[in-house]
Protein backbone atom coordinates (compact mmCIF):
# COMPACT_ATOMS: atom_id res chain seq x y z
CA UNK A 1 0.00 0.00 0.00
CA UNK A 2 1.21 3.49 -0.88
CA UNK A 3 -0.08 6.54 0.98
CA UNK A 4 0.71 10.06 -0.23
CA UNK A 5 -0.25 12.59 2.44
CA UNK A 6 -2.43 15.52 1.47
CA UNK A 7 -2.05 17.54 4.66
CA UNK A 8 -1.73 21.34 4.28
CA UNK A 9 0.97 21.63 6.95
CA UNK A 10 3.06 18.93 5.27
CA UNK A 11 2.68 20.64 1.90
CA UNK A 12 3.61 24.01 3.39
CA UNK A 13 6.72 22.73 5.16
CA UNK A 14 7.82 20.63 2.19
CA UNK A 15 7.65 23.70 -0.06
CA UNK A 16 9.99 25.52 2.33
CA UNK A 17 12.40 22.58 2.18
CA UNK A 18 12.32 22.45 -1.63
CA UNK A 19 13.39 26.11 -1.90
CA UNK A 20 17.12 26.20 -2.72
CA UNK A 21 17.48 29.35 -0.62
CA UNK A 22 16.26 27.70 2.59
CA UNK A 23 18.99 27.63 5.24
CA UNK A 24 20.38 24.47 6.82
CA UNK A 25 18.67 25.43 10.10
CA UNK A 26 15.24 25.89 8.52
CA UNK A 27 15.64 22.80 6.34
CA UNK A 28 16.46 20.67 9.38
CA UNK A 29 13.67 22.11 11.52
CA UNK A 30 11.02 21.58 8.86
CA UNK A 31 12.23 18.04 8.26
CA UNK A 32 11.82 17.28 11.97
CA UNK A 33 8.33 18.76 11.95
CA UNK A 34 7.27 16.85 8.83
CA UNK A 35 8.64 13.67 10.40
CA UNK A 36 6.31 14.18 13.37
CA UNK A 37 3.31 14.95 11.19
CA UNK A 38 3.89 11.93 8.97
CA UNK A 39 4.48 9.45 11.78
CA UNK A 40 1.29 10.63 13.50
CA UNK A 41 -0.64 9.35 10.47
CA UNK A 42 1.63 6.37 9.86
CA UNK A 43 1.04 4.97 13.33
CA UNK A 44 -2.76 5.02 13.25
CA UNK A 45 -2.86 1.22 13.19
CA UNK A 46 -0.37 0.55 16.00
CA UNK A 47 -1.71 -2.20 18.28
CA UNK A 48 -2.67 -1.24 21.83
CA UNK A 49 -3.48 -3.21 24.97
CA UNK A 50 -5.52 -2.44 28.05
CA UNK A 51 -3.85 -1.02 31.13
CA UNK A 52 -5.43 -0.29 34.51
CA UNK A 53 -4.83 3.25 35.72
CA UNK A 54 -6.18 5.56 38.39
CA UNK A 55 -7.15 9.10 37.52
CA UNK A 56 -7.54 11.79 40.22
CA UNK A 57 -11.23 10.84 40.17
CA UNK A 58 -11.47 7.05 39.76
CA UNK A 59 -9.97 3.84 38.44
CA UNK A 60 -10.32 3.06 34.74
CA UNK A 61 -9.04 0.95 31.88
CA UNK A 62 -6.80 2.88 29.51
CA UNK A 63 -4.63 1.95 26.56
CA UNK A 64 -0.91 1.58 26.02
CA UNK A 65 1.14 0.57 23.00
CA UNK A 66 1.27 -3.21 22.71
CA UNK A 67 4.54 -3.35 20.76
CA UNK A 68 7.85 -1.53 20.75
CA UNK A 69 8.52 0.94 17.96
CA UNK A 70 11.96 0.93 16.33
CA UNK A 71 12.91 3.84 14.08
CA UNK A 72 15.42 2.81 11.41
CA UNK A 73 17.06 5.80 9.70
CA UNK A 74 19.04 5.09 6.55
CA UNK A 75 22.28 6.98 7.18
CA UNK A 76 22.99 9.67 6.81
CA UNK A 77 19.99 11.65 5.56
CA UNK A 78 17.51 9.49 7.48
CA UNK A 79 18.93 10.87 10.73
CA UNK A 80 17.19 14.15 9.93
CA UNK A 81 13.78 12.52 10.45
CA UNK A 82 14.53 10.73 13.72
CA UNK A 83 14.08 13.52 16.27
CA UNK A 84 10.62 14.45 15.06
CA UNK A 85 9.49 10.84 15.39
CA UNK A 86 11.15 10.26 18.77
CA UNK A 87 9.55 13.46 20.09
CA UNK A 88 6.16 11.93 19.32
CA UNK A 89 7.05 8.39 20.49
CA UNK A 90 9.57 8.97 23.30
CA UNK A 91 9.88 5.28 24.19
CA UNK A 92 10.84 4.27 20.67
CA UNK A 93 14.25 2.69 20.03
CA UNK A 94 16.54 3.78 17.20
CA UNK A 95 18.47 1.41 14.95
CA UNK A 96 21.06 2.62 12.43
CA UNK A 97 21.56 1.35 8.89
CA UNK A 98 24.51 2.83 7.00
CA UNK A 99 24.25 2.80 3.21
CA UNK A 100 25.90 4.82 0.50
CA UNK A 101 25.05 4.95 -3.19
CA UNK A 102 27.71 4.36 -5.83
CA UNK A 103 27.58 7.50 -7.98
CA UNK A 104 28.19 5.52 -11.19
CA UNK A 105 26.10 2.37 -10.72
CA UNK A 106 23.58 3.95 -8.28
CA UNK A 107 23.73 0.68 -6.31
CA UNK A 108 23.66 0.79 -2.47
CA UNK A 109 26.55 -0.46 -0.34
CA UNK A 110 26.37 -1.24 3.38
CA UNK A 111 28.93 0.20 5.79
CA UNK A 112 27.19 0.06 9.19
CA UNK A 113 24.40 -1.75 11.10
CA UNK A 114 23.28 -1.46 14.72
CA UNK A 115 19.98 -2.66 16.17
CA UNK A 116 18.24 -2.65 19.54
CA UNK A 117 16.99 -5.92 21.01
CA UNK A 118 13.64 -7.45 20.08
CA UNK A 119 13.49 -6.00 16.56
CA UNK A 120 11.60 -9.13 15.53
CA UNK A 121 8.66 -8.21 17.78
CA UNK A 122 8.66 -4.47 17.11
CA UNK A 123 7.00 -2.16 14.62
CA UNK A 124 9.93 -0.96 12.48
CA UNK A 125 9.70 2.40 10.74
CA UNK A 126 12.41 2.78 8.08
CA UNK A 127 12.97 6.46 7.31
CA UNK A 128 14.79 8.30 4.53
CA UNK A 129 13.89 11.67 3.02
CA UNK A 130 14.24 10.39 -0.55
CA UNK A 131 12.78 7.38 -2.38
CA UNK A 132 14.58 7.64 -5.72
CA UNK A 133 15.60 4.38 -7.42
CA UNK A 134 14.48 2.50 -4.32
CA UNK A 135 17.79 0.64 -4.09
CA UNK A 136 18.70 1.94 -0.64
CA UNK A 137 15.20 1.36 0.71
CA UNK A 138 15.13 -2.23 -0.59
CA UNK A 139 18.60 -2.90 0.86
CA UNK A 140 17.66 -1.39 4.25
CA UNK A 141 14.45 -3.42 4.44
CA UNK A 142 16.43 -6.55 3.51
CA UNK A 143 18.77 -5.83 6.42
CA UNK A 144 15.95 -5.23 8.90
CA UNK A 145 14.17 -8.40 7.82
CA UNK A 146 17.37 -10.37 8.41
CA UNK A 147 17.05 -9.27 12.05
CA UNK A 148 13.66 -10.97 12.13
CA UNK A 149 11.44 -7.90 11.68
CA UNK A 150 7.98 -8.75 10.35
CA UNK A 151 6.10 -5.46 10.61
CA UNK A 152 7.89 -2.76 8.61
CA UNK A 153 6.78 0.65 7.33
CA UNK A 154 8.76 2.88 4.95
CA UNK A 155 8.41 6.63 5.49
CA UNK A 156 9.96 9.07 2.99
CA UNK A 157 9.41 12.72 2.15
CA UNK A 158 9.57 12.67 -1.64
CA UNK A 159 9.56 9.71 -3.99
CA UNK A 160 9.03 8.71 -7.59
CA UNK A 161 7.13 5.81 -9.13
CA UNK A 162 10.34 3.98 -10.04
CA UNK A 163 11.33 3.77 -6.37
CA UNK A 164 7.84 2.71 -5.32
CA UNK A 165 7.80 -0.04 -7.94
CA UNK A 166 11.21 -1.31 -6.82
CA UNK A 167 10.16 -1.54 -3.16
CA UNK A 168 6.83 -3.15 -4.01
CA UNK A 169 8.57 -5.70 -6.23
CA UNK A 170 10.96 -6.84 -3.49
CA UNK A 171 8.86 -6.13 -0.40
CA UNK A 172 5.14 -6.18 -1.21
CA UNK A 173 4.34 -6.53 2.50
CA UNK A 174 5.83 -3.11 3.38
CA UNK A 175 3.54 -0.08 3.41
CA UNK A 176 5.02 3.08 1.88
CA UNK A 177 4.24 6.60 3.10
CA UNK A 178 5.22 9.75 1.17
CA UNK A 179 4.77 13.48 1.64
CA UNK A 180 4.92 13.89 -2.15
CA UNK A 181 5.03 11.73 -5.27
CA UNK A 182 7.37 13.65 -7.58
CA UNK A 183 7.71 13.67 -11.34
CA UNK A 184 10.82 11.69 -12.30
CA UNK A 185 14.51 10.88 -11.83
CA UNK A 186 17.15 12.77 -13.76
CA UNK A 187 20.21 11.19 -15.41
CA UNK A 188 22.12 11.29 -12.11
CA UNK A 189 19.35 9.47 -10.22
CA UNK A 190 18.13 12.57 -8.37
CA UNK A 191 14.43 13.25 -7.86
CA UNK A 192 12.88 16.07 -9.92
CA UNK A 193 11.63 18.54 -8.74
CA UNK A 194 12.87 17.01 -5.47
CA UNK A 195 14.76 19.01 -2.88
CA UNK A 196 18.40 18.37 -3.79
CA UNK A 197 20.76 16.21 -1.78
CA UNK A 198 18.94 15.86 1.54
CA UNK A 199 22.03 14.80 3.47
CA UNK A 200 24.05 17.79 2.31
CA UNK A 201 21.18 20.15 3.09
CA UNK A 202 20.57 18.68 6.56
CA UNK A 203 24.20 18.78 7.63
CA UNK A 204 25.40 21.78 5.61
CA UNK A 205 28.10 19.82 3.83
CA UNK A 206 27.69 21.66 0.54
Amino acid sequence: MVTVFDHPLIKHKLSIMRDKNTSTKDFRENLNEIGSLMVYETTRDLPVKDVEIETPMTEMTGSTLAKDVVVVPILRAGLGMVQGIVDLIPNSKVAHVGLYRDEETLQPHTYFEKYPKNVSDAICIVVDPMLATGGSAVAAIDMVKKQGAKNIKLVCLVGVQEGIDNVEKHHPDVDIYLASLDEKLNDQGYIVPGLGDAGDRIFGTK
